[in-house]
């Protein structure tokens, strides 16, 4: 399979995706419940920040990866 037609899966986009969205509603929910208000907190006192730290690791989360589980035995 070649990297394009990987990405052309329409289970790895949807994945992807999923971990984006419920990564931004969590960076917000972080924010907003837990934030920091006096504004010296570089991620939570903004939640622009917050949103897009979410993202980024909701993306990160979900990825593939090719790592392939090794038996215990090999």
């Amino acid at each position: 399979m070649t990297i394009k037609a990987k990405w052309l899966n329409k289970s790895i986009l949807r994945r992807i995706s999923l971990g984006v969205i419920l990564g931004g509603v969590i960076g917000f929910a972080y924010y907003y419940f837990i934030g920091c208000k006096s504004g010296t907190c570089a991620i939570t006192s903004n939640p622009v920040n917050s949103i897009l730290y979410g993202v980024l690791l909701g993306a990160l989360w979900t990825f593939p990866t090719n790592k392939k589980k090794k038996s215990k035995y090999e």
